[in-house]
């Protein structure tokens, strides 16, 4: 579960649910078409919020949400299983590389990972080209790549740091990083979703 101190001096900025950028100086590098975009999503009260339908959010979402995951791990597979909107995503450990024959988009992308002594190394890339990373709308392409850096810091406590390189979205790579605690005597409950029009959430605040 989303949790912990803040990063440690010269660390990452610390990302937040609602806005991943809200630590770092001077905000996200934003291509201007992307922050035009930003802009009209936090103007529409986040109305178009993919989680708002009942569909799976975006990779940062996922990782801020204050809903608990269960993290299954095995030699060549990890999976992670959400409770909010009941997301599964698949780490494959086996060797393989990133597809390079244009696969279908997903909504959590293609991951593979490797160890890097006590830090799990993952790279994704094949989103689709319309994620929303936080609450406010902060945009991912297609294009993008990510790097996770998944690693525990001690019994309780894992850390983890994202590189989210979309040269389509962003003038330059950036990293920010989670902290999540571990919740050992919680189970995950059945989450169900019915769309039932977001309409309504346009308004003034």
């Amino acid at each position: 579960m989303p949790a912990g101190p803040p990063s440690s001096p010269g660390g990452p900025p610390l990302a937040t649910f609602f806005n991943i950028a809200a630590n770092m100086k001077g905000g996200a590098p934003l291509q201007p078409w992307a922050w035009e975009l930003l802009e009209k999503r936090r103007g529409d009260n986040d109305k178009d919020n993919p989680d708002a339908h009942c569909l799976p959010m975006g990779l940062m979402q996922f990782h801020l949400h204050p809903q608990p995951r269960k993290i299954v791990q095995t030699a060549k597979l990890i999976v992670i299983i959400y409770e909010a909107n009941h997301g599964l995503r698949q780490i494959y450990l086996d060797g393989r590389s990133l597809p390079s024959n244009d696969p279908d988009p997903w909504w959590y992308g293609y991951s593979v990972g490797h160890w890097e002594g006590d830090t799990l190394v993952v790279e994704t890339a094949g989103y689709r080209d319309d994620v929303w990373l936080d609450v406010w709308g902060t945009p991912m392409t297609s294009a993008a790549r990510t790097i996770e850096r998944f690693r525990r810091l001690n019994y309780g406590s894992m850390q983890i740091d994202v590189t989210i390189d979309d040269p389509k979205a962003y003038t330059k790579p950036f990293t920010v990083r989670v902290n999540h605690r571990l919740a050992p005597d919680s189970e995950l409950i059945e989450f169900i979703c019915q769309d039932r029009d977001a309409g309504h959430y346009v308004g003034k605040q």
